[in-house]
């Protein structure tokens, strides 16, 4: 017998009591019925076939006309789920959530939203229209429901164009269209252990679906018939900087192919043969064929007109419906909008137009067939649409805009171009003879400036007096602020939407102050809603129009401070007592208010760290850690931690090397070199972490804070001491560096290098703050960083020795600590800083704040981080040396018993090491966890079962307990004085993480943690997810004296459901087995009866 011990434990309880589950189907009948009104009959029918996001778009511009509810709505949609974001279709692989690609709202069980029914919308579900009669006026649908309509708006949209292709038909070989085509493709990968697929197709949906493929974990092959990518849309220039990007991320493009036949299994090639696809075969000479084991079709759309070729509705002779410039067909009463309507010969495949279309259409049925006198000084036409567009594909900008590829032969041309090969920027702007207008650009790699040369181009305008000095990318300028905003009411925003400027602020001063966040301005104006690329843009807008109206988008730190992290800095650094504002207690009862949460409890520990520098696991502290600071550790997959000893300047002796490798082959820890000179170890369990770093220590290793937001390391080359070509003793002056600021919080993480010489072997310029050795001392650069945004630190000064170094330096990192936001690097705080008063931008200011004291504080910041740097701490060494310390990394508060980290994920080996096994995609099995039913033990006859002392628990935090093989979160919310348990996986990865989390409360005083991996909310009393559809399983706690009590079924069943055996992550996953055990044996007894016992 082979069953979930889930299944087995309801089977028992349904058997105890059958009655206690009856449920009447009544409860499960759908009130299809729309809400009636006594004219009715005096109402138009407008039917939209097609439920797309055009369709829904027109239905939501007409209510919005409809004013006196003249007609009634009603629409077919042949998927199982009404409206949603297609062009957002990729992004399905974050959730696996259909709800989060929703056009109105979250979708029920039936594919529905509560819109249709609150606007009087008919929605008809899974129902393909399959006849429409223009002669009597009527929509039949494949359920056989036939709709008389007054109008009738065709919004079918279009369908995959799949070439003819010997072998189209065979089993894996997919298009990418719809929510279920991305399901079927998982599903086929899963079942045939897919690895290589080809995505036929490289324009703008072929990229998306090959981006679909690759996160799918399946090796993925673009396949173009055309010599470049996006041939529409860019030029080889273009091309040759998108393919370096694609292939940087491991896909592989084959341009110019000429596919011949997908091959079978079995080695056929005809049309009939049904053997699964297993290469391509192309008909270029001298090519093999390419193995892959899935084929998904993406070489274009074709508008799906067929319902209408059957009628006497005008077609295309390449298909498409005929439309004028008001959307209508040549049949009176009947529209075409989105991709089947035809305009001018021409199908627009975007969303933007497909949206101008169901703007104007709706204003013509509004006027013509509702009779409504809408005020318009001319009729609403549709005559075109800009093409522009700008998208982020496979990671990288793709832009162009106006003209862009001109014919070749019109003489007004002159093209300039920034190509940027090592940088993957490509930059084409095409320019009219006299170099006075802007035609058209193409942006590759970096087109943050898009939105100002794409108006430059369309509406027209100045340009500089040289216009070359448009084609430098920002990232070459060194720009970091937003691009300036025009203030032109008419400027398009949002181009998916058609919404200006002026619309935005309108909305806004409707919404007023108190009311315009950025989620309402969204919803209410469309603005954002698309694609979602103008939303800074729309942001910036906000943040303007706020402060016009006396406003201003809010700056506070969370919704218990009322400060951002600069202004709470400044009252605790600046206050008269001290002692007042020492603690977060003490912070948020004289300058917030609630319970803090995951984002100002890390941040005040933070300014707490950087202003009196406590041992951070001391005072209650602990509970104000973000998650691996608490232990101090980076937390890695599956809930193990990695462990980094600090190396100065990279500098290391043999002694310290052997330590490390014994030390490592001790825990069987994985190790790796980092590229900062350092040597990580990952895998440790927390309850393992004391122990290590004590035998670390033994060679005087101390800790990397590489777990901290604080200085990391200090690279170095070898400098004068080996190096032929040094001029200074770079390590020995990157060792005194990293001895000085080690340890020293900021908002966040640093990083430095030293050079030896100009050849920049440690890439100073790159850091945080960087130091350039000279003949005659060290130029010292500060802003720099790498990572997503790459910024090139700026020249602070020269030819300085050490100590002026060092003194500059402690001045910067505390200007930096007393005055940047939370979280923001000093690139991006460098940056905001005011220019110098005699111009020269942020760098000139900080010479004049750091070496000038221009503002009389060089004295407050040398003292301040001379402070930091007197009362140093090797944390782990305060940890190793204190029982009381570490006892906090014990795993279970209540026994000595541990699991191992094999216990909880499997461990697979890579290349003679050991690490965890991969996460699968959310959505698959070993993820987003539920158990069958919210109150799973609600049945069960329960105990209540002393788990420890009080004073095992510390305050504010949240501990593990092992109760049988199931692990629980005890929380003691002390602030609160309530006590919380809960399961201790998080459900969202099966990681035994959550009492690691921080605890806190919302601003409606629900009492939360946040899963430390990553930061999902669960509420600590019912479990339910407050940011999704999780859940958690909670237990009642009591306190009797000093013994914590929770309320808990018998191990046997609570094993069952959440032991951590069942529960593990593994390679693969399967059922457990329980046949012939006395698991099986006591629940089909029923559980009432079982006879274990509660240890």
């Amino acid at each position: 017998m082979k069953a979930s011990a889930l299944s087995l434990l309801f089977i028992a309880q349904l058997a105890a009591d059958v009655d206690s589950f009856g449920i009447k189907s009544s409860l499960f009948t759908r009130n299809t019925q729309l809400r009636a009104t006594n004219d009715e009959s005096d109402k138009k029918r407008v039917v939209v076939i097609g439920n797309g996001m055009v369709g829904q778009r027109f239905m939501e511009n007409l209510i919005d006309l409809d004013t006196d509810k003249k007609c009634t709505i009603s629409t077919f949609c042949e998927e199982p789920r009404a409206a949603y974001n297609r062009v957002k279709l990729t992004s399905y692989f974050e959730t696996r959530d259909p709800s989060a690609l929703s056009m109105t709202s979250e979708f029920d069980n039936d594919g529905r939203t509560p819109w249709y029914e609150e606007n009087n919308v008919e929605l008809l579900l899974n129902d393909k229209v399959v006849s429409v009669d223009t002669k009597s006026k009527t929509v039949t649908g494949a359920s056989g429901k036939t709709i008389d309509y007054d109008v009738a708006v065709f919004a079918t949209g279009s369908f995959p164009f799949v070439p003819p292709i010997p072998g189209k038909q065979r089993p894996g070989v997919f298009v990418y269209r719809t929510i279920e085509d991305l399901e079927a493709m998982l599903a086929y990968v899963k079942e045939n252990n897919v690895k290589s697929a080809a995505v036929i197709g490289g324009g703008l949906l072929g990229l998306e679906a090959a981006k679909a493929v690759a996160d799918m974990k399946v090796e993925s092959h673009i396949i173009e018939f055309a010599p470049i990518l996006m041939c529409r849309q860019i030029d080889q220039g273009g091309h040759d900087a998108l393919v370096g990007k694609i292939e940087e991320m491991g896909l592989k493009v084959h341009c110019g192919a000429r596919t011949e036949s997908f091959v079978g299994e079995n080695g056929s090639t005809d049309m009939d043969d049904m053997s699964p696809v297993s290469a391509l075969r192309f008909s270029n000479e001298g090519w093999d064929d390419l193995d892959v084991q899935m084929v998904v079709v993406s070489a274009g759309i074709k508008p799906r007109d067929e319902l209408a070729r059957d009628t006497d509705i005008a077609v295309g002779e390449r298909g498409g419906i005929v439309v004028d410039e008001q959307l209508k067909t040549s049949v009176d009463g009947t529209y075409a909008i989105g991709e089947i309507a035809l305009y001018n010969n021409f199908i627009y495949g975007l969303i933007a137009p497909g949206y101008d279309m169901a703007g104007v259409c709706s204003k013509i049925v509004a006027q013509e067939q509702l009779g409504y006198d809408l005020g318009l000084e001319e009729t609403p036409a549709f005559t075109g649409a800009d093409l522009s567009t700008k998208l982020k594909l496979l990671g990288c900008d793709v832009a162009s805009f106006g003209e862009n590829q001109p014919p070749p032969d019109d003489a007004d041309v002159s093209d300039l171009v920034w190509n940027d090969p090592i940088g993957g920027i490509y930059r084409k702007l095409i320019f009219n003879k006299a170099g006075t207008r802007l035609r058209g650009g193409i942006l590759v790699g970096d087109a943050n400036d898009y939105s100002k040369l794409h108006k430059l181009a369309v509406q027209g305008g100045e340009l500089p007096e040289n216009p070359a000095m448009l084609l430098a990318p920002t990232s070459a300028r060194g720009d970091v602020e937003e691009e300036e905003l025009s203030d032109d009411p008419n400027t398009q925003i949002c181009s998916c939407n058609d919404v200006t400027r002026g619309d935005i602020a309108d909305t806004i001063k409707s919404l007023g102050v108190d009311g315009a966040s950025l989620a309402e301005v969204k919803t209410c104006s469309k603005a954002g809603t698309g694609c979602g690329g103008c939303e800074p843009d729309v942001k910036m807008i906000l943040k303007q129009e706020l402060e016009k109206m006396g406003g201003s988008l809010s700056n506070h730190l969370c919704e218990h401070f009322a400060y951002s992290r600069p202004e709470l800095m400044a009252l605790v650094r600046t206050d008269a007592d001290p002692t007042s504002v020492d603690s977060f207690e003490k912070i948020l009862h004289k300058h917030g208010h609630g319970d803090g949460c995951e984002i100002c409890k890390p941040t005040i520990g933070s300014i707490l760290a950087s202003t009196y520098n406590g041992i951070i696991l001391d005072d209650g502290r602990d509970a104000l850690q973000d998650t691996n600071d608490r232990s101090l550790a980076n937390m890695q997959r599956g809930g193990t931690y990695s462990v980094v000893p600090r190396v100065p300047g990279g500098e290391i002796t043999p002694e310290q090397l052997i330590q490390m490798g014994e030390t490592a082959k001790k825990y069987n820890l994985y190790s790796k070199i980092t590229g900062a000179q350092r040597i990580d170890f990952f895998g440790a369990s927390k309850y393992q972490l004391p122990d290590i770093w004590e035998e670390l220590g033994s060679v005087g290793l101390e800790s990397g804070h590489a777990y901290g937001k604080a200085l990391r390391t200090v690279k170095s080359c070898v400098g004068s001491t080996w190096c032929r070509f040094g001029v200074q003793d770079s390590v020995g002056f990157a060792i005194r560096v990293e001895n000085r600021y080690k340890g020293v919080r900021s908002p966040h993480k640093t990083k430095s290098a030293v050079s030896g010489c100009v050849r920049e072997c440690a890439e100073a310029q790159g850091k945080d703050f960087g130091m350039i050795a000279t003949e005659n001392g060290y130029n010292l650069y500060v802003g720099g960083n790498g990572g997503v945004n790459p910024v090139h630190a700026q020249l602070l000064a020269t030819d300085i020795d050490e100590d002026t170094v060092l003194k500059y330096l402690d001045r910067y990192l505390m200007y930096y600590i007393l005055t940047a936001d939370r979280l923001e690097r000093t690139a991006p705080w460098q940056a905001k800083l005011p220019s110098g008063k005699n111009g020269g931008g942020p760098i000139e200011h900080l010479k004049e704040v750091i070496i000038e004291d221009s503002l009389g504080i060089c004295g407050e910041l040398d003292s301040r981080m001379q402070y930091l740097v007197d009362t140093y701490h090797d944390e782990w060494a305060e940890v190793v040396n204190d029982p009381a310390r570490r006892a906090k990394f014990k795993q279970f508060v209540n026994t000595d018993e541990v699991q191992t980290r094999e216990e909880m994920i499997e461990f697979i080996d890579q290349r003679g090491q050991v690490r965890p096994t991969n996460w699968v995609p959310d959505g698959q099995p070993q993820t987003n966890w539920k158990p069958d039913t919210t109150d799973v033990f609600s049945r069960s006859e329960k105990s209540w079962v002393s788990v420890g002392k009080t004073s095992d628990f510390a305050p504010n935090v949240g501990s593990a307990i092992l109760y049988g093989d199931t692990q629980l979160a005890v929380f003691n919310n002390a602030q609160r004085g309530e006590w919380y348990c809960t399961q201790n996986m998080c459900p969202h990865k099966q990681a035994f993480v959550l009492s690691q989390g921080i605890i806190g409360g919302t601003a409606d005083g629900i009492a939360k943690v946040a899963c430390p991996l990553h930061k999902k909310q669960f509420d600590l009393a019912d479990g339910k997810q407050l940011d999704g559809d999780l859940s958690l399983i909670t237990f009642a706690v009591k306190i009797e004296g000093d013994e914590v009590m929770v309320e808990l079924p018998a191990q046997i069943e609570v094993d069952a459901i959440l032991g951590t055996t069942g529960l593990r992550v593994g390679s693969s996953c399967s059922e457990l087995d329980i046949s012939g055990t006395d698991l099986e044996k006591e629940i089909l007894n029923g559980v009432r009866n079982t006879t274990s016992t509660v240890v």
